[in-house]
């Protein structure tokens, strides 16, 4: 690489996206990862996608609608082929092209960018929207809204329309990644009545926005009509309204609920709503309808659930960025002169691209360590967050099918136990429904009528945290007994007739005396533990 090319500009835009590479990559350790790539496999196995769920006997034979077939397949394909760590590299890079994207809207705002502003603006943007990062389906809905946002903007910014007609192909490929397809429809809904709205405030002659509006209505109703193209149909039309009223979602997931600035992890999206009121009261000229119309809709969407940040970012670092200061040529020139002058040319000609240079390596082989550590530690982060030990010995055991599963577990044990073992929910909330959910809530936080639950759905093994309610309740109940237990999960299944104390005491675990030593005299105080516990450990969803 020539010296010229190594500029303190060219730099900028090659550092952040290294920086992003690391910044971005995950475990591969999402509650609903785990079901995805089953669905996967079932699908590359059979050769169709599923239309009624074969992971549940809750749901066995239920309709269901798979609306991210697509992405478990490359989920899948991905994970048999590299294993996690080719999974992390590519959700790592799925996440960084959006917000590369979204660079690139910045450096083309209304007024102009230097790179090193507009890449400033994207950093707070990705870090206000990390907690919602991951190797999960939802990346696709953001890298493809940012790529959408770009195609929109600069389709009628630059007049080139023939940019837009890259919508529907996009939008088709979108239907079938994942169901936040919806966003996309809504977004190009908010931009036609942010330009109507415009006109009528007489900011824009009608004789300038009509051509725009009408393109922009036109691809509206052409990703409608494309909506059907997906192995669902139309169910596909009711899907995400369906997700948006379910008040079981809301109250059980927790990327469902708004977010609790009280947390660090949220500051920074704090910080860009900060920034954000700051920059419009500052701005130099009133921001177009086309702006605030999406910008109301996705700030709404974002303070009302945590997985709408990433959105909202998308909106919102432009006009952040657009607020920036400017640095003139004439300025920049003089400077570069001095400085030439003080330092002396022959020192600088050198110095400045090698120091670049270095800095560039630096940053990529942070994200290569970054990559690294993560696939060499992704059995000890799965050993941590999911029951590992539990899981092997129900694969090698001979236990009930029917099987009560933590609800952030459900998916790892579809990954690891099916077709053997069918659960009685998992991520899946949109299948399960709210009345389903509410019943596993009723069981694991011991609420009136608990019992009944396991009883009527003929639950004959239970697989929770040893801390749990449930847990405690079922040690006290000589109609269960347990079969495996760790530090992590315990295995309690259903005995007919119930065995003799003295062996109950015996049987706890083969660690033996120590198993227990895990469980309090008291029921009530678990009970109050546990319901703690489910609150914090609470899934993210799949929608």
């Amino acid at each position: 690489m020539r010296a010229s090319q190594l500029s303190l500009s060219n730099v900028f835009p090659v550092v952040l996206l290294l920086g992003l590479f690391g910044m971005t990559a995950r475990p591969a350790t999402d509650p609903d990862l785990w079901w995805h790539l089953r669905t996967g496999q079932w699908i590359v196995e059979t050769g169709h996608v599923p239309h009624s769920d074969p992971f549940s006997f809750t749901r066995a034979g239920h309709a269901w609608v798979s609306h991210e077939w697509l992405s478990e397949v490359v989920f899948y394909e991905l994970w048999k082929h590299g294993g996690p760590a080719l999974l992390i590299i590519f959700s790592a890079i799925v996440t960084t092209a959006g917000f590369m994207l979204l660079y690139l809207r910045c450096l083309l705002c209304d007024y102009g960018r230097e790179k090193h502003w507009a890449a400033a603006a994207t950093v707070l943007g990705a870090l206000a929207s990390a907690p919602s990062w991951g190797v999960r389906p939802q990346m696709f809905t953001f890298t493809l809204a940012s790529l959408l946002l770009f195609l929109l903007e600069s389709g009628n910014k630059k007049d080139r329309p023939r940019l837009l007609l890259w919508i529907p192909p996009l939008f088709l490929l979108w239907l079938n990644l994942h169901a936040g397809f919806a966003l996309g429809l809504a977004l190009l809904l908010a931009y036609a009545v942010g330009l109507i709205m415009e006109t009528a405030a007489g900011n824009t002659p009608w004789q300038q926005a009509r051509p725009i509006i009408l393109r922009v209505l036109l691809l509206l109703l052409a990703c409608l009509a494309l909506v059907p193209l997906n192995p669902s149909g139309a169910q596909l039309y009711r899907y995400p309204f369906d997700t948006l009223r379910s008040s079981g979602m809301r109250s059980f997931i927790g990327e469902w609920f708004s977010p609790d600035f009280h947390d660090w992890l949220y500051r920074p999206f704090l910080l860009v709503w900060l920034l954000l009121l700051i920059a419009l009261a500052s701005s130099r000229s009133r921001p177009k309808g086309r702006v605030i119309v999406p910008l109301l809709l996705t700030s709404v969407a974002a303070l009302d659930a945590v997985r709408h940040i990433p959105i909202f970012i998308l909106v919102a670092i432009p006009v952040i960025a657009a607020a920036l200061p400017v640095a003139t040529g004439s300025r920049a020139g003089s400077s570069e002169v001095s400085k030439n002058t003080r330092l002396g040319a022959p020192i600088s000609s050198w110095f400045r691209p090698s120091f670049n240079l270095a800095i560039v390596i630096l940053i990529a082989v942070l994200a290569l360590v970054k990559w690294v550590s993560l696939a060499r530690s992704q059995d000890a982060r799965e050993a941590e967050l999911f029951p590992q030990k539990a899981v092997a010995f129900l694969r090698v055991g001979d236990q009930p099918q029917r099987i009560f599963v933590y609800y952030d577990w459900g998916g790892y044990a579809i990954w690891k136990l099916y077709p053997e073992y069918r659960v009685f929910v998992d991520g899946r909330a949109d299948l399960y429904g709210d009345d389903l959910l509410r019943q596993f809530k009723t069981a694991v936080q011991l609420r009136t009528g608990w019992r009944d639950v396991l009883d009527s759905w003929k639950v004959a093994a239970v697989l929770v945290p040893p801390s749990s309610a449930l847990s405690q309740a079922l040690l006290l109940d000589p109609k269960w007994h347990v079969a495996f237990v760790d530090s992590k999960a315990i295995v309690l299944v259903r005995t007919n007739p119930p065995p003799e104390i003295p062996a109950l005491s015996r049987a706890l675990s083969p660690v033996g005396e120590e198993s227990e030593k895990m469980f309090p005299r008291a029921i009530r105080i678990c009970e109050t533990r546990a319901h703690d516990s489910f609150q914090r450990q609470s899934g993210v969803g799949s929608f």
